[in-house]
């Protein structure tokens, strides 16, 4: 997995990448009350506004780490936007994206880096 300083996380599956937010990002979020996601198809570039949360703290932009397609989303999260805070890192997932330049990931951090990072 990598992650992200706006703390994104990433894992490659095959072709595609799966894309949510780490725990400390729900953490600091507090409860998740509303997700919008991207369609399915839709090409975005790294640094393009793909999803929107909402939580009892704040709403915040989810920002696509990587150039790709979208080929999947998470639909749990519209009907249990909860789900983001109870498994982040496993069933709170929000896109999967097939990266047009899969090398774009080895700028993010891995796990230990992003530990100090957020310590």
């Amino acid at each position: 997995m990598k992650f992200t300083e706006e703390h994104e996380w990433l894992r490659r599956e095959d072709d595609v990448v799966v894309v949510g937010i780490t725990e400390h990002a729900t953490t600091q979020l507090g409860d998740i009350v509303f997700v919008e996601l991207p369609e399915v198809g839709t090409t975005v570039t790294k640094d393009e506004e793909v999803v929107v949360i909402e939580s009892v703290k704040a709403a915040s932009d989810i920002m696509s780490p990587i150039d790709g397609e979208i080929v999947e989303v998470n639909t749990a999260l519209a009907d249990t936007p909860a789900l983001a805070n109870d498994d982040a890192i496993g069933a709170g997932w929000f896109f999967k994206i097939k990266p047009s330049d899969p090398s774009q990931m080895d700028e993010y951090m891995d796990e230990a880096a992003y530990n100090a990072f957020i310590a």
